[in-house]
């Protein structure tokens, strides 16, 4: 998982950028790593090293000098031995058992064992993300990551076990995980349900699956793929399968999602865990707006611009002019020292 990340994210690494404006005008941009960031592996009813490798992995490839881990404490006080090992794997500096709120809390502020960081990744609860949003005055966070939710579009094409398998393993993350299967049909709709139905009854985490689907599970119906993909880019998913036959077709109508994957061998799972792609996502509908973690949350960039003799000569009059507009008398006098005699 490791390996995969590495080189997943590797490809991800931004290029510095330099451009000629004008005569005499150079503005360049370069990729700049952090300092150090925290990263964020939640606990409660599961031990995700995962998480660790999502966070930590991108962090170490875009080059940032130290990295820290907060993860909850288990009985004996210490995060999980999966947990650990996985940090020790990613490359982590320093590990802390605090969970929760207060994890967030002290990398963004800073406490006498806890260093402040530059940023804040991983996913978390309802509490978790609470936090973010609090101390998103204080330190940069990554996106928005609540409850897991899958959004499935099947077509007759489908195996409704399958689909089943797919929907029982996103909904045993957590009672409040969304999942919404959008079929294509009412043969595929009925057959999905039957599947679902004998999945949920099967299921290891049958408590937590059979609460997620009460509360936040649903079977659509709808006429078309087209018309499904317009449902699921209203809908923004955090992860979005297309088991159909035409997934490559819509790929490029799906444009509000966390992740993609596509055809049903395509398992969500292959792409929580080995991939090398982030499972860090946004959730809530804000995949409008944000993206998944990768390798440009773990870098800020620094703009550099060069003016000589020629560049100055040109820019004196007109950056007058726009001074003098805005009434900053002292930029026109600035700039209009640098023109012609």
């Amino acid at each position: 998982a490791t390996r995969n990340l590495e080189k997943v994210h590797r490809s991800q690494l931004p290029d510095s950028s330099e451009i000629i404006v004008e005569p005499g005008v150079i503005v360049g941009r370069r990729p700049d790593p952090l300092g150090r960031v925290g990263v964020y592996a939640p606990g409660g009813r599961a031990a995700y090293p995962s998480s660790v490798l999502m966070g930590a992995v991108p962090a170490r490839v875009a080059g940032v000098e130290e990295v820290i881990l907060c993860s909850p404490p288990g009985p004996d006080g210490m995060p999980s031995a999966v947990v650990l090992a996985a940090a020790r794997i990613a490359g982590v500096d320093r590990v802390f058992s605090i969970g929760g709120a207060g994890a967030i809390a002290a990398m963004a502020l800073g406490t006498a064992t806890v260093p402040r960081v530059d940023r804040i990744v991983g996913p978390g609860n309802a509490y978790v993300a609470e936090a973010k949003l609090q101390l998103s005055g204080f330190v940069s966070f990554d996106s928005p990551a609540g409850p897991s939710e899958l959004l499935i579009i099947a077509d007759s094409a489908a195996d409704p076990n399958g689909i089943a398998r797919e929907a029982v393993a996103q909904a045993e993350h957590d009672p409040r995980a969304v999942v919404i299967i959008v079929a294509v049909g009412d043969q595929i709709a009925r057959s999905v349900r039957t599947a679902l139905e004998q999945a949920v009854h099967n299921a290891r985490r049958r408590d937590i699956v059979a609460a997620a689907f009460a509360q936040n599970g649903g079977i659509v119906t709808v006429a078309s793929t087209d018309e499904a993909i317009a449902l699921a880019n209203a809908f923004a998913p955090e992860h979005l399968l297309l088991a159909t036959a035409d997934a490559s077709r819509l790929l490029p109508k799906a444009r509000n999602a966390g992740t993609i994957f596509l055809g049903p061998t395509s398992s969500v799972s292959f792409g929580d865990y080995m991939t090398g792609a982030n499972h860090v996502l946004p959730t809530g509908g804000l995949a409008r707006s944000y993206s998944g973690l990768s390798t440009l949350d773990f870098i800020r960039w620094t703009t550099y611009q060069k003016i000589d003799e020629i560049g100055a000569a040109s820019l004196a009059e007109s950056v007058g002019i726009l001074a003098d507009a805005e009434g900053l008398f002292g930029h026109a006098t600035a700039a209009r020292a640098w023109g012609n005699p």
